[in-house]
């Protein structure tokens, strides 16, 4: 049984040739664009993030808005380049949109592509380390991403919290239950894998065991 979905970059312009003219026209026009293809059936709506463009970026509130629109229909990006994001950011607004949409959310994430500025990342704070390229720094926050989904404690609790806590080592929350299980590394190539996974000609789901 194949599944059929679509994949959108979310472009916008200020073209009379054009029906999206802003961010804003792409952000809404996405939404109804996802609750449509549900309605017709589509099993998946997915979504690319590209910054410094006039395209969709941060994806999770556009994600978050379309679990809480649809009901059925899977949603994710394709893909999120690792070396712009922080891991425990990411992965309490991952879990905070899986649990809005009901556990539905099919990230793809990659270690990067050629973007439309030079080292774009580093405008969002990120450095690779001594002796690490780009590429390696997206695969070291994509492995630290995939451990933070597995939802262990980690954090000391405070003494004196304002709530009070459970027993032990804290986790991030909200967290999602299966989250971790639906996250997918895109690839071209075998060199563009890391993390054990076996990049194909097509998203490779991550190595479970990472």
């Amino acid at each position: 049984m194949k599944k059929i979905g679509f994949l959108s970059f979310g472009h916008w312009t200020p073209s009379p040739q054009s029906q999206t003219h802003s961010a804003a026209d792409a952000l809404l026009q996405s939404i109804d664009l996802a609750v449509e293809a549900e309605r017709l059936g589509i099993d998946g709506a997915y979504f690319r993030v590209h910054h410094f463009a006039q395209q969709l970026a941060s994806p999770f509130p556009l994600l978050a808005a379309l679990g809480a629109k649809t009901r059925k229909i899977e949603i994710g990006t394709a893909l999120i380049d690792m070396r712009y994001e922080n891991p425990h950011y990411m992965a309490e607004d991952a879990g905070a949109a899986d649990l809005i949409a009901g556990g539905r959310l099919q990230l793809g994430i990659s270690r990067g592509s050629p973007e439309q500025v030079i080292e774009g990342w580093r405008y969002f704070g990120y450095r690779p380390v001594e002796g690490e390229s780009d590429a390696d720094m997206g695969c070291r926050h994509a492995e630290e991403f995939l451990g933070l989904l597995r939802g262990k404690g980690f954090a000391q609790p405070n003494p004196r919290p304002m709530f009070p806590n459970p027993p032990g080592l804290l986790r991030l929350e909200p967290y999602s239950e299966g989250l971790r299980d639906r996250i997918w590394w895109g690839g071209g190539f075998q060199r563009d894998s890391c993390m054990g996974c076996k990049a194909r000609n097509e998203p490779a789901i991550l190595n479970p065991q990472v």
